[in-house]
């Protein structure tokens, strides 16, 4: 399992438009993807209202975990989106 502890930079945290593009990413995988607001309980990264109910802002910490080949390509690719400004 291979995870990404990532800082959101964007000034509307990962709501709307972030968090659609985050979870379209994270659907075009075949992997296990989940993300956590914090040490909070992980959810499906694959699921909008999942990851919108996080209630993630900026300057919040999300750990992104994902587990099988090309998890590192795609923690890569989905933290890069999350610390998008």
């Amino acid at each position: 399992m291979a995870e990404r502890h990532v800082t959101v930079t964007s000034e509307v945290g990962l709501h709307a438009r972030p968090a659609a593009t985050f979870v379209q990413a994270a659907t075009k995988a075949s992997l296990d993807v989940t993300i956590a607001k914090g040490a909070g309980s992980p959810v499906n990264a694959k699921s909008i209202l999942s990851v919108l109910a996080l209630d993630v802002r900026r300057g919040d910490v999300v750990v992104i975990r994902a587990e099988g080949e090309g998890a590192e390509e795609l923690l890569d690719q989905l933290a890069g989106i999350a610390s998008a400004p």
